[in-house]
């Protein structure tokens, strides 16, 4: 009996010792691979897997019609989804229901909140924390969130007051405290990105139960309620402008109600998001975590989260934002207010819905126009709104924090060569267009109205910008009217050729990665 036992005990601590040991080997190696990650190439990785991986569903998925769209359309509707640039080849209403939940998956874990919440739990991995006698190293975070550099640092062993001026950046307590302030962000954007979207879904599902003409338009199309709600907030908060329904927005045009939900999901979830997560942490800080978000509000450039602003910077952004708005609506407004386009609305319906096309036109990409007949001003406007990056501030910031981001040192010189082979955004902008007219020649000069180079233009930047919007296909533009021809509900890029959807398939990448390459192009000098 006494034998049992002991083998039994022995048993169990073997089993432990087993299990720990596990446990270790698989930390080591997870904490070797987060150190060895490069940012760019993860993300690489990241989109040209999901986007594989969603081409594959929706493949293996039947499609709600008898129509199957062919493989290269599927691929680019998947990178489309995951890059949330909302350009189109296929008809949105071909999709089944369980496809449009796969492209509801797809935006919500490519979008630029979405990801940058992975990097904040990727970065807090690659911090090495304290033990408890106060000895150890740390990880320097001095550095922007798309480009983490490493270095080991030694921290000498004292047992000063952590508070005391003279040892508080060496302390322990200080890198505790980096750790658990960035651990907090991650947790505060999870919540921000959580309960703005489901106070959304609820929103949309409780007008569609309010107002019966929203409801039989997706009656009548075969959309369930559900499936609309959380795609179109999914899509519109990830500023993809992705809509299950052929015509985007432009069937809700008289559903001002719905289009004051959008809204806010659209500046939420991009342009005013680092406002709002500045604002959130300093509410939080009043209650709870207030070191935390203390630490953060201060060292906006030590925890390098990207869309973690500095005061000044957050509050030029919403005054920049704002006054864009205002600049397009005016625009819109004296342009096309008896315009085709908003025909039938009346006085409210119009202004609220040039309000949500003007929001749209940054970077969601949502329309209740068809943007090929409104006036040639306001689309050049939309061409300089979809170029501009989300955090654009008019005015300048002097003695900014990022500004210590330009520091010349061992390492930037290191980079130098690379850098100096960069081009611009504007440089890759212009090389796609003119590959893309190379491409589509033979319809330029056969079919010069539809596919105009300012269609082109609006198509690339649109794309690079992961906006969405398209000046469509028009069977009526056609100079030599061709008797197959059929209008269809998708992008202007479905008219392409396969060679050219390539090519905007490079853009719509190029597009979510551009944030690697803000600086490009700075070894050409104009004299």
């Amino acid at each position: 009996m006494y034998k049992f036992s002991y083998n039994g005990e022995k048993l169990q601590h073997l089993s432990t010792c087993s299990w720990q040991s596990t446990c270790f080997v698989v930390s080591c190696f997870y904490r070797n691979f987060v150190h060895l990650i490069n940012p760019f190439g993860f993300q690489v990785f990241y989109f040209v897997f999901l986007s594989f991986l969603g081409f594959w569903v929706l493949k293996d998925l039947k499609p709600r019609t008898e129509f199957r769209p062919r493989n290269i359309d599927l691929f680019f509707t998947s990178v489309s989804a995951i890059t949330v640039s909302s350009m189109s080849t296929v008809e949105m209403e071909a999709f089944s229901n369980a496809q449009l939940i796969v492209m509801t998956i797809l935006m919500f874990v490519g979008g630029e909140i979405f990801t940058s919440m992975v990097g904040l739990h990727l970065k807090r991995s690659k911090i090495i924390t304290w033990n408890s006698e106060g000895k150890g190293t740390t990880v320097d975070l001095t550095n922007s969130v798309d480009q983490i550099q490493l270095s080991i640092e030694p921290v000498p062993d004292n047992r000063a007051h952590p508070l005391e001026p003279q040892n508080y950046v060496s302390s322990p307590y200080y890198n505790m405290l980096n750790y658990n302030s960035i651990k907090f962000l991650g947790f505060v954007v999870l919540g921000y990105l959580l309960v703005i979207q489901i106070l959304g879904v609820a929103s949309v599902l409780m007008y569609l139960a309010l107002f019966s003409s929203a409801k039989d338009i997706l009656r009548n199309k075969g959309i369930k309620a559900l499936t609309f709600a959380v795609f179109t907030v999914v899509s519109t908060f990830a500023s993809c402008g992705f809509v299950p329904t052929n015509e985007n927005m432009i069937v809700f045009s008289k559903n001002s109600g719905l289009l004051w939900i959008l809204i806010p999901q659209v500046l939420l979830g991009n342009t005013l998001f680092p406002s709002c997560l500045r604002f959130f942490l300093w509410v939080l800080g009043k209650k709870i975590k207030k070191s935390e978000a203390k630490y953060l509000l201060k060292n906006t450039t030590k925890v390098g989260y990207l869309h973690l602003l500095p005061s000044l910077h957050s509050s030029l952004l919403v005054a920049t934002v704002l006054g864009f708005i205002l600049t397009g609506f005016l625009l819109f407004c004296s342009l096309e207010w008896n315009s085709e386009g908003l025909g039938g609305l009346n006085t409210y319906q119009k202004v609220i819905g040039i309000l949500f096309e003007t929001v749209n036109a940054r970077h969601s990409g949502e329309t209740i126009v068809d943007l090929s007949t409104i006036a040639p001003a306001i689309l050049v406007f939309f061409v300089v709104m979809m170029y501009l990056p989300p955090y654009t501030s008019f005015l300048p910031v002097k003695g900014d924090e990022h500004s210590s981001l330009e520091r010349e040192g061992t390492e930037r010189r290191r980079k130098w060569i690379a850098e100096s082979l960069i081009f611009s955004q504007l440089s890759y902008l212009v090389i796609f267009i003119i590959l893309i007219c190379i491409t589509e020649r033979k319809s330029i000069k056969e079919d010069p109205i539809n596919f105009s180079v300012l269609n082109i233009v609006i198509e690339v930047i649109s794309a690079n910008g992961n906006v969405g919007f398209t000046t469509g296909y028009s069977c009526e533009r056609q100079l030599r009217p061709q008797a197959n021809c059929t209008n269809k509900w998708y992008g202007f890029s479905g008219k392409w050729s396969d060679e050219g959807k390539i090519i905007l398939i490079l853009v719509m990448f190029s597009g979510r990665l551009k944030k690697f390459n803000m600086n490009g192009g700075k070894a050409w000098k104009l004299l």
